[in-house]
């Protein structure tokens, strides 16, 4: 058998043991309606499979189901929790390989960017198995001396997580695990593009020990049509979302009718601000960090380069030579480093955004147009001299494009950071200790990578301010989003 023979015979295999059915209580489903959902392959716009497309009754059976194991889940040794999740850890690191090549044939990304989602996934699982067991409450006399205060912690009770597509694995187990670690039960609904990593991930956790109707599963089509119903039902509790602002800001809307608890991890233009005395080798390195991982499609991904007119050409210079270098092809290829965008829309609003700067007096370093007959592949561009009222100075690109701006003092840096709507993480390169901290505390956002390109960390807690949303995730903030403080008032 040649070596493409064998890849396709093991991609082919992959998509075959991955569940293409419904997950509601304990129990692999079809869905109630005839339809079903095509998962289609980016660097090709080829259909891989189809899958389940469930209804609005089917959520709200998914949603029986959970509020029906709620109380039971919630009285579940916590010691037992925190095993499953260890022992799903444990499987999802035994089947890397296998869960990264899934998440490539339906994301599209490099394999070395899937395997490093796998790995990062499965440390939420591994974190939260040692939290499960940390969730205690405190004992205090009453200040006037007379009766004692008595606080406990509880599990909030059945959530719903609507989770995106270009890390369809590590948002998963970033919201699924600490609920599981605090007792709540789950509806989950995948994005379309990339149900195929969630479904695999259930049948972890299913065969981990996860009791059924704890986690329950939704592959859907229409969103909004299966989610608004369970965010208007009494039985949901909380609602957690990674997505656009706003797709954040309806959801919001929906879940004010029953004062849900509500995480919301929603866009991102993240400033990347190099001053004159950093380390222009370390910058570069971060820049590409922050830049290209993921091809661009996150939300952590620097989004603008602001860097000091000093250094902005040869930091331009550098970014082209490092980014020209990148071999653009589909992601299951070894040598690939960038695979295509998720989709034909996605491509298109790079390319306007592009077109814009250039329209408006951007140079072009490098790249600035699709490449590829088949698939959503876009060019990793460099644009150099980007004046500021360019459209890509404010909107999230999404894409692998670094557009460089210039600022000459510490004050036109931090006002050019703060210039956006939103705040989720921001980018500083500083060898001076005075201005890393005056400029960490300026900039706007709910994180900040000093010195350095990837914040992502399960032990770290992942949230933005503004309209980045609110509440955290990950670290020993993130499993306090799933429980509840009670207080009792003891006599004495």
């Amino acid at each position: 058998m040649s070596e493409r023979a064998s890849q396709r015979s093991e991609q082919a295999a992959a998509l075959e043991r991955v569940p293409k059915q419904l997950y509601i209580g304990g129990r692999w489903r079809d869905a109630s309606g005839a339809g079903t959902l095509a998962v289609e392959d980016p660097s090709t716009g080829e259909t891989l499979v189809e899958v389940a497309d469930a209804p609005p009754d089917d959520a709200m059976a998914a949603l029986a189901a959970a509020a029906e194991a709620q109380a039971e889940w919630a009285a579940h040794p916590p010691r037992e929790r925190g095993e499953i999740l260890r022992r799903a850890y444990e499987m999802i690191v035994a089947r890397s390989e296998e869960l990264a090549l899934l998440m490539t044939l339906e994301m599209g990304k490099a394999l070395a960017e899937s395997r490093a989602e796998i790995s990062y996934a499965a440390e939420f699982f591994r974190w939260f198995s040692e939290e499960a067991v940390r969730i205690h409450g405190r004992y205090m006399v009453n200040t006037t001396g007379k009766g004692r205060i008595i606080t406990m912690r509880q599990p909030v009770g059945p959530c719903v997580f609507v989770t995106p597509w270009n890390f369809p694995t590590a948002m998963g187990t970033r919201k699924i695990a600490p609920a599981i670690a605090a007792g709540c039960t789950i509806v989950v609904k995948p994005a379309q593009q990339t149900p195929l990593s969630m479904l695999a991930l259930t049948q972890i956790l299913e065969q981990a020990g996860l009791p059924g109707g704890v986690l329950n599963v939704i592959t859907a089509k229409r969103s909004g049509e299966v989610i608004e119903p369970l965010l208007k039902d009494p039985r949901t509790r909380k609602l957690s979302f990674t997505g656009s602002t706003e797709v954040g800001r309806k959801l919001i809307e929906q879940s004010a009718e029953q004062i849900l608890r509500v995480s919301m991890e929603l866009g991102g233009n993240a400033p990347f601000l190099v001053f004159a005395d950093a380390d222009l080798d370390a910058a570069v390195e971060g820049a590409m960090l922050a830049k290209m991982r993921n091809v661009g499609e996150a939300c952590t991904a620097a989004n603008r380069f602001h860097v000091h007119e000093s250094l902005a050409d040869e930091f331009a210079r550098r970014m082209a030579e490092r980014m020209g270098a990148l071999k653009v092809g589909r992601g299951t290829d070894p040598d690939t480093d960038v695979g295509p965008l998720i989709d034909e829309s996605q491509r298109s609003k790079v390319a306007e955004l592009v077109d814009d700067a250039s329209q408006r007096g951007a140079s072009v370093l490098l790249g600035g147009e699709p490449v590829g007959e088949r698939g959503y592949f876009y060019a990793p561009t460099v644009l150099a001299d980007v004046p500021h009222d360019a459209r890509l100075l404010d909107e999230e690109i999404f894409g692998p494009v670094a557009p460089v701006a210039t600022f000459t003092s510490d004050e036109q840096a931090i006002e050019a950071a703060n210039r956006t709507e939103y705040g989720l993480v921001a980018y500083v390169y500083t060898r001076d200790l005075d201005r890393a901290f005056r400029v960490c505390e300026a900039i706007e956002t709910g994180m900040v990578g000093l010195n350095q390109g990837v914040v992502s960390n399960p032990a770290a807690p992942f949230g933005g301010v503004k309209q980045s949303g609110f509440g955290r995730e990950g670290g020993f903030e993130g499993i306090g989003e799933y429980l509840e403080t009670k207080y009792v008032a003891l006599a004495t």
